[in-house]
């Protein structure tokens, strides 16, 4: 197998939906402190949880909705496709039912129980904070594609942006997907990486009591061809 990591590597200079990154990593016990013949090195991150690579489970936006830890491993785990549209993706653009039928007719239909990536290639500026937010002009995803994915039950879905959502939108996103108790995975890294179809995704939480975010590692793997 070849496997990929889709993560973002936190810091303090990431990009995030308010601007104000949330982010700090301190040390808090230095070797040279340390009294013991082993030497240890103590960190402290504080954090806002959704930033960088992050999921945003159904508790996000419904009260009674799935937390973190009430999201099911099967669901986490699970087959992985990779629709590219980085090609026509620009500030502007919304992921539409063209760019996924077009998917499916050259593919196959998305299977049940998926965890379907947008790779819009906006990842391109993810170390250029003010243009990867650019005041929230951003590649997203129309409502329309959303009820779709969701009328093929899918796991999740996954963008390389901040949200799948532009604010003038109204979130229907976030409102179709976790209102059915799927779950959106933001930032994602690497998607390119990936092979259109046949690949796995491992959705990772730090399992947070009552999270309705939280930080992942997101990985992704598929078999290597003989």
């Amino acid at each position: 197998f070849t496997w990929i990591d889709l993560t973002h590597t936190l810091s303090e200079k990431i990009p995030t939906w308010n601007g104000d990154c949330g982010f700090q990593h301190t040390v808090v016990g230095r070797y040279e402190d340390c009294k013991t013949d082993c030497k240890f090195l103590n960190q402290r991150i504080d954090m806002l949880v959704g930033v960088g690579t992050h999921i945003d489970a159904p508790k996000h936006c419904f009260q009674q909705g799935k937390t973190i830890p009430e999201i099911p491993l099967d669901a986490l785990i699970s087959p992985c496709v990779v629709i590219d549209v980085s090609k026509i993706a620009d500030e502007q653009y919304s992921v539409d039912m063209a760019a996924v039928q077009q998917f499916e007719e050259r593919y196959g239909a998305i299977g049940k129980e998926t965890f379907v990536i947008f790779y819009t290639g906006w990842e391109r500026y993810w170390e250029q904070p003010e243009k990867y937010h650019n005041n929230h002009r951003f590649p997203s995803v129309t409502k329309q594609v959303a009820e779709y994915l969701l009328s093929k039950d899918i796991s999740g879905m996954g963008i390389d942006t901040l949200s799948p959502d532009r604010p003038e939108s109204g979130f229907p996103v976030h409102q179709v997907l976790l209102g059915a108790g799927k779950y959106i995975v933001e930032n994602v890294a690497s998607a390119s990486q990936m092979p259109a179809i046949g690949g796995y995704s491992f959705v990772l939480p730090i399992k947070i009591s009552h999270g309705a975010e939280a930080p992942i590692r997101l990985l992704g793997c598929y078999a290597n061809r003989k």
